[in-house]
């Protein structure tokens, strides 16, 4: 059970990998065309300086992979917890459903973005960290060592 629980934050990882890529491949050719010089660009610059420049449909992938270095952090270490600890197959149905809403999350904000929409899916996976959380606190708080293996 324990690849099982660990699968999850693999492919959110990789997917995280997915959204930078993705953000990089749309933003260098929109700052090019934007007339943007990255040699003579003012030292200490960041992404927020983007925006207004390039079209927000381009911004919208680094705002997402920016949110995927946010909450998902909660949920490695949720999944971590767990997996260390044993994990049920409820446990890691809930890790699969973590990372398919945010995945769903990340195309509807890198494609689409109406707000509402996102935040119903931020707020369904949401709900699923707030179990895998529960779990973790569960499975440490009141782990029995005596009922552990040797």
């Amino acid at each position: 059970m324990l690849a099982q629980m660990l699968a999850p934050a693999a492919v959110l990882v990789a997917w995280s990998l997915v959204m930078l890529f993705w953000t990089a491949f749309t933003r260098f050719p929109a700052m090019a065309k934007s007339g943007m010089d990255l040699k003579n660009a003012k030292p200490g610059g960041r992404g927020q300086d983007l925006e207004g420049v390039i079209p927000d449909k381009v911004n919208w992938k680094s705002h997402n992979y920016a949110h995927l270095m946010e909450q998902p952090t909660i949920f490695y270490a949720a999944v971590v917890i767990i997996a260390l600890m044993g994990p049920s197959a409820t446990d890691a149905l809930a890790a699969w459903i973590y990372v398919g809403i945010r995945i769903v999350h990340s195309l509807w904000q890198a494609l689409v973005n109406v707000v509402g929409v996102r935040f119903a899916l931020f707020v369904l996976s949401t709900l699923a960290l707030v179990y895998l959380a529960y779990r973790a606190v569960a499975l440490t708080v009141f782990h029995d060592p005596g009922l552990a293996p040797a």
